[in-house]
C-alpha cells in the first residue's frame, strides 16, 4: 500500500516538473518603470511563468535547463502593457445596432480573435469595461483555462446603467418588442441588486454609465443620467463584495456625482469642468481618458460607419474632450491608460501614447500609465505593472528608446505573458 502511495504521489508531481518552464530573456536595455532608470544589458530570469531574478548580463552564470532568448543590444524591455478600458467582444468599427444584434455566442468567439490581436500588440492585460451577456466573461475563462490566445482579462461583464441609458442596448428596438436591457436598473436598491447579479455570474469590476454616451442610440452625452444616492449605492455594494468600479461619465456634473460617490475610476471625462477635475484630483481619482478616439474618428467621420447621430454626437465631445484631458494632467490628475477599442480598431492601441504625450505627458508618465498606474487602478500591482521579482513575466520589448521616441510602443517586437513567448521579430 505504502509503495502504491509513493508511486501515486510521483505521478502528480512528475507533470508539473515536466512542466515547469525556466527561461532567461537578455535586452540591451530594461526600463525600471518606478526609477524611470534604462538599465544597461540586463537579464530577467523567470520560472513558471513568474520572474524569479533581474540581474546585469556580467552577473550571469548559465544553467542547465534554463532556455536564454537572446533579443540583442538594441531592444529595450519594458512590462507587458495594460489597457484599462477596451470592449474585445466588439467588433472594430462596429455601431450599437450591430453590437447588439450579435449573439453572446458569437460575440465570445469575436471576442477570441480581438484578444489575440491585443495581446500581439503588447497588451498584456486588459480591463474589459462592458459585454452583452457576460461574453467578455466567458473569454476571460477560455484565456484563463489556455482554449485561446489572449491577454489577462479582467471583466465587467453588463454595464449598469439606467432605463434607456447609455449600456441599454434595447433603445434600438421598437417598444413593441419589450426587450430590456441586461444591465438597466432605476433606483439605489435596484442598482445594488444589478451589482451583486454581475458578481454572481463572474464579473471582476463593476462598470456603470453615470451620463449619457456618443454610441448609444438615445442618449445625449452632456448630461447625467445617475442620481448621487443610485452611484452612491452602487460603489457601496461593489466596495463590500471586493470589487472596483468605474464610470463613463462625459458631462461634468456625471464625472462629479461619480467621484463624490467613491468610484475608482472616470472613463473618458471628455465633457468635465474645472471644478470636476479639482475633485477628482483632491479625491485621487483615476481618469482614463481615451482620447486618441478622438484623433481617429474625426479624421475618418466620412467614411465611419457609424449613424449620422452618433458622428454629431462624436464631434460635440471631441471638441472639448482632447482639451479637458490636458488640464487634468497639467492638474496632476492620476492617468492610467485606456483606449476604448473598438471605437478605433484592435491593435492601434498604443496609438494612445503619442496622444498622450501630445497633451503634456513625458513619454515615461505615458508608459507608467499602461504599467504602474494602470496595475495601481485594477489592484493587481502585486503582480504586474513592472519588471520585479516576484510578477508575472509579463514583457514587451521594442527596437530603440522609447523615452525619446513613444511611438516605438505602436511597433513591438516581442511579446511574452507568464512566461510563454507570443510574438518575436527582428
Amino acid at each position: 500500500m505504502r509503495t502504491m502511495c509513493l508511486i501515486v504521489l510521483l505521478l502528480s508531481v512528475l507533470p508539473g516538473l515536466a512542466n515547469a518552464q525556466r527561461v532567461a530573456v537578455r535586452a540591451g536595455k530594461l526600463l525600471d518603470v518606478k526609477s524611470g532608470q534604462l538599465l544597461e544589458d540586463r537579464v530577467v530570469f523567470i520560472e513558471n511563468g513568474d520572474i524569479t531574478a533581474v540581474t546585469p548580463f556580467s552577473q550571469y552564470k548559465a544553467e542547465p535547463g534554463v532556455q536564454m532568448i537572446d533579443l540583442g543590444r538594441n531592444k529595450t524591455l519594458l512590462p507587458g502593457l495594460i489597457d484599462s478600458h477596451v470592449h474585445v467582444t466588439f467588433a472594430s468599427n462596429g455601431t450599437t445596432t450591430g453590437w447588439m444584434l450579435t449573439s453572446p455566442s458569437r460575440a465570445a468567439l469575436q471576442g477570441a480573435r480581438n484578444a489575440r490581436t491585443l495581446l500581439e500588440a503588447g497588451f498584456t492585460t486588459v480591463r474589459n469595461v462592458g459585454a452583452i451577456q457576460y461574453s467578455d466573461v466567458a473569454l476571460r475563462d477560455a484565456i484563463d483555462a489556455g482554449d485561446v490566445p489572449g491577454p489577462r482579462m479582467l471583466t465587467a461583464a453588463n454595464s449598469i446603467c439606467i432605463t434607456g441609458g447609455h449600456c441599454d442596448f434595447s433603445t434600438a428596438l421598437p417598444p413593441e418588442m419589450k426587450v430590456e436591457g441586461d444591465g438597466a436598473a432605476d433606483g439605489p436598491v435596484s442598482m445594488e441588486q444589478k451589482v451583486r447579479e454581475q458578481i454572481k455570474y463572474g464579473a471582476d469590476l463593476i462598470k456603470i454609465t453615470a451620463t449619457g454616451g456618443v454610441m448609444s442610440a438615445r442618449t445625449d452625452p452632456r448630461f447625467p443620467h445617475m442620481t448621487l444616492e443610485e452611484i452612491q449605492a452602487v460603489v457601496k455594494t461593489a466596495h463590500g463584495l471586493g470589487r472596483k468600479v468605474a464610470a463613463h461619465a462625459h458631462a461634468a456634473e456625471g464625472v462629479k456625482r461619480s467621484v463624490e460617490a467613491g468610484v475608482d475610476s472616470i472613463e473618458h471625462g471628455h465633457m468635465m469642468d474645472d471644478a470636476a477635475i479639482a475633485l477628482m484630483k483632491a479625491k485621487g481619482t483615476y481618469l482614463v481618458p481615451t482620447v486618441y478616439l478622438c484623433e481617429y474618428n474625426i479624421a475618418n467621420l466620412a467614411q465611419s460607419p457609424m449613424p449620422e447621430f452618433n458622428k454629431r454626437k462624436m464631434k460635440l465631445v471631441c471638441d472639448v474632450g482632447v482639451d479637458n484631458a490636458r488640464k487634468a494632467i497639467q492638474a496632476g490628475v492620476k492617468i492610467a491608460f485606456g483606449t476604448d477599442t473598438p471605437v478605433f480598431p484592435h491593435g492601434m492601441n498604443a496609438r494612445e501614447f503619442a496622444t498622450l504625450v501630445r497633451l503634456g505627458m513625458t513619454p515615461l508618465a505615458a508608459i507608467r500609465s499602461a504599467t504602474l498606474n494602470a496595475a495601481d487602478l485594477l489592484g493587481t500591482s502585486d503582480k504586474m505593472g513592472a519588471i520585479e521579482v516576484g510578477k508575472y513575466a509579463d514583457l514587451v520589448a521594442v527596437d530603440g528608446n522609447p523615452l525619446e521616441n513613444i511611438k516605438l510602443l505602436e511597433d513591438v517586437k516581442f511579446v511574452m505573458k507568464g512566461g510563454a513567448v507570443i510574438r518575436h521579430s527582428n
